[in-house]
């Protein structure tokens, strides 16, 4: 039964594909098309002759089929009257704001996404023959696509790696769209949104960790100081006379603040003498 559906469902057009015979009708139809154009110049030259500009790209279908594989222009080019249409396809970039999407992500936390897609047509023809709006699918597929990518991520990972996001999302988004003849270009993620409860445990979080940090660098700080002091009080026990300078020179820097008190500590090697007087 799935064989039977698979024969039945249309096949995509490729560039393997041989085109079709006419048959009998058709050129029938196509060489009255051509009498009515040589019987009715100059004025058929006018529904004849079409131009499209530099970016653009003709799909030519006569009596409903695809008559080259190979699209037609820039420039100009002839159509018969009656027999033929065409469909303008623009090769110029495109880009689309994808709407800000709510995902669960991995660990269960719930974040609203956006971003932004670039892509362009790379073959006119399976734009036109595979699809029915290829830029309208493209946004759909871009939607799903979001989702389904960061439904597998968990949510330090869609904050920390947005590159690796938006090259997935780029190669499922190409790999899907070739048959459609759409090339994505680039894929970027714009925002990442979280709630306000989930923003304020983040912001305490960091704080704390912050402030653990600063209690750390403070108790080194301080460690490193009194190793100083060590090493500083050895040297001074070293040479007595290192310490009067030392005294003298903190004296110097009392003065220099204009202070109306200066204590002025008296050296108890000084009232020695006295004592053994006594």
């Amino acid at each position: 039964m799935d064989r039977q559906c698979e024969s039945n469902s249309p096949r995509p057009i490729t560039h393997d594909d041989t085109p079709r015979s006419l048959g009998f009708c058709g050129w029938f139809f196509i060489i009255l098309s051509i009498i009515f154009t040589v019987s009715m110049l100059p004025v058929t030259i006018f529904m004849c002759i079409k131009i499209v500009q530099e970016y653009e790209r003709a799909v030519i279908f006569r009596l409903g089929r695809i008559m080259d594989r190979k699209p037609k222009g820039p420039g100009m080019f002839f159509v018969l009257p009656c027999t033929d249409t065409f469909t303008k396809v623009d090769l110029r970039s495109k880009s689309f704001d994808i709407p800000p999407q709510e995902i669960l992500t991995k660990d269960s936390v719930t974040v609203c996404v956006d971003g932004v897609v670039y892509f362009r047509v790379s073959d006119p023809i399976l734009s036109v023959a595979n699809v029915t709006n290829a830029d309208l699918s493209t946004r759909l597929l871009a939607q799903t696509t979001l989702r389904n990518v960061l439904g597998t991520k968990n949510l330090s990972e869609v904050l920390s790696d947005r590159e690796s996001i938006s090259h997935n999302m780029q190669c499922a988004l190409d790999e899907a769209t070739h048959p459609w003849g759409i090339k994505v270009e680039r894929v970027e993620i714009k925002d990442v949104k979280l709630p306000q409860q989930l923003q304020r445990a983040m912001a305490a979080e960091a704080e704390a960790s912050r402030e653990a940090r600063a209690k750390v660098i403070a108790a080194e700080g301080e460690m490193n100081a009194s190793r100083a002091l060590k090493e500083a009080s050895m040297v001074i026990a070293e040479s007595p006379s290192a310490l009067q300078l030392r005294y003298l020179q903190t004296l110097n820097t009392i003065a220099a603040e204009k202070n109306s008190t200066i204590v002025f500590p008296l050296p108890i090697d000084l009232l020695q003498p006295f004592m053994s007087r006594k």
